[in-house]
């Protein structure tokens, strides 16, 4: 399959760009593993036939999969954030991330098992910390910064006041 995207996203995995696109085709909607390339040679971190790009979609947006070895790592400089509607998607999201080999971090942010970074932030978040009002701001700004995974219902409590 020949990739007919203008931009798109590549990351450099060591080895397992299959799986990761695979995990994340099973794990957000639109989204898929478009075509898999096998090196048609040798490689610093591999043999010829061995799996060197992966073409997938996450959510809609083209990635390529770059199995380059081990001499570059992701980093928070990158990360996916991922809009959910409600506390269940916002559950789900993270739930498969943390719980297939991922870890939590703060504020909405967790990582993969591949490093990747993810923001999985509700939109009732993003409402609330941009609300008009500045004090109802702050206080669901001070409630996230507690959190690992967002609870909307606490924030949306402190947004109340």
């Amino acid at each position: 399959m020949k990739n007919t995207a203008k931009n798109t996203i590549c990351l450099w995995f060591d080895g397992d760009a299959e799986n990761a696109a695979r995990f994340y085709a099973e794990t957000f909607p639109n989204s898929s593993v478009d075509a898999v390339h096998r090196a048609p040679g040798d490689f610093p971190s591999g043999r010829q036939g061995d799996v060197l790009t992966v073409l997938f979609t996450v959510m809609g947006i083209p990635c390529l999969g770059l199995n380059g070895g081990p001499a570059f790592k992701h980093s928070e400089a990158f990360s996916f954030q991922v809009a959910t509607a409600d506390q269940a998607e916002t559950d789900r999201y993270w739930n498969a991330i943390v719980g297939n080999g991922g870890s939590e971090s703060a504020c909405g942010w967790c990582k993969d098992k591949w490093g990747l970074s993810w923001q999985i932030t509700p939109l009732a978040l993003t409402e609330a910390i941009i609300d008009p009002d500045p004090a109802a701001a702050k206080r669901a700004f001070d409630a996230m910064m507690t959190m690992h995974k967002i609870d909307i219902a606490v924030i949306e409590a402190a947004r109340r006041g």
